[in-house]
């Protein structure tokens, strides 16, 4: 069985910060991307940022400068660090983990987190 469990979500004041953390465990051969998307009550769920296995970055045009993504290969696992943070980041947080479970096949799966709560008061 495979999981991917977020960590670190909780309610903070404007300004402050979080690091969340996600780890991808289980019968993994091997990963590839991994990231985080965000949903907001009413809103899309829209990319926060996607790290790759090579530590390539892509961010939201909103989080640059304040957001810093990276990866511990060895652990599978992916950090996001937030910093000044703004109430309109107030979201579901969802980690994404590109997993490849078959050592036969050459396939890989995209797979999701269950998300945890980011609420940024103001």
């Amino acid at each position: 069985q495979v999981q991917v469990v977020e960590s670190g979500g909780g309610l903070v004041q404007a300004g402050g910060s979080l690091r969340l953390s996600c780890a991808a465990s289980g019968s993994i051969f091997s990963v590839s991307d991994m990231g985080w998307y965000r949903q907001a009550p009413g809103k899309q769920r829209e990319l926060v940022a996607v790290i790759s296995s090579a530590d390539s970055t892509t961010y939201a045009d909103s989080v640059k400068g304040r957001f810093t993504i990276s990866r511990d290969n060895a652990k599978n696992t992916v950090y996001l660090k937030m910093n000044s943070l703004k109430p309109e980041d107030t979201a579901v947080y969802y980690c994404l983990a590109d997993l490849r479970i078959d050592q036969l096949s050459g396939l890989y799966y995209r797979y999701w987190g269950q998300g945890t709560q980011v609420t940024v008061s103001s």
